[in-house]
């Protein structure tokens, strides 16, 4: 799971990365903080990975911490995957970096994904879109915005004001998402 609000534990960076696999490598845990556009900034930590990251990652920045987390679940490498507002912390380049690392990540699971940005499920296969608990559409990006219903008055508001609609997407195995209005 890979959360908005990231739980880090008192302990280094190497830990908090590699507690999913405490027998991790490592250049397995290096790779995973590549990855997730985290390792430039743990090495400029004062003991780079060796790094303690204070209560709840006191110690870092919200978009450091939401990179550990995603190093994390990259290293974990899980059947299943939940990205809870993974990178709503993160700069737009770090963001550009890390969606290409989630998108490797995502392949071949079951991922949830939960985002304010619908410009984050873009890509998936198929998209559900409900409203009050029923389907009312469903489809490609492209296809959903060519319907000009529901989906694609929530992506145009967003083109306007990127403020707080909430989305969820659920991407299976088949890359098929569900987006929640």
């Amino acid at each position: 799971m890979v959360s908005q609000d990231v739980a880090l534990f008192d302990d280094t960076v190497k830990a908090n990365i590699s507690y999913g696999r405490p027998d991790a490598e490592m250049d397995e845990i290096v790779a995973a903080a590549e990855s997730a556009a985290a390792h430039d900034f743990i090495v400029s930590l004062p003991d780079g990975y060796d790094t303690r990251v204070g209560e709840r990652g006191a110690k870092l920045s919200g978009g450091e911490r939401q990179r550990v987390a995603i190093a994390r679940a990259l290293l974990k490498n899980a059947p299943i995957l939940l990205l809870d507002e993974a990178t709503a912390a993160l700069d737009a380049a770090s963001e550009r970096e890390v969606q290409t690392a989630l998108a490797t990540l995502k392949r071949g699971r079951t991922t949830l994904v939960i985002a304010h940005r619908l410009a984050t499920i873009r890509d998936a296969d198929r998209i559900y879109v409900f409203d009050k608990g029923n389907v009312v559409e469903q489809g490609s990006h492209e296809e959903l915005l060519s319907l000009q219903g529901l989906y694609s008055r929530l992506y145009a508001l967003q083109l306007v004001d990127q403020g707080g609609l909430n989305k969820a997407e659920i991407v299976d195995e088949n890359d098929e998402a569900i987006v929640s209005a």
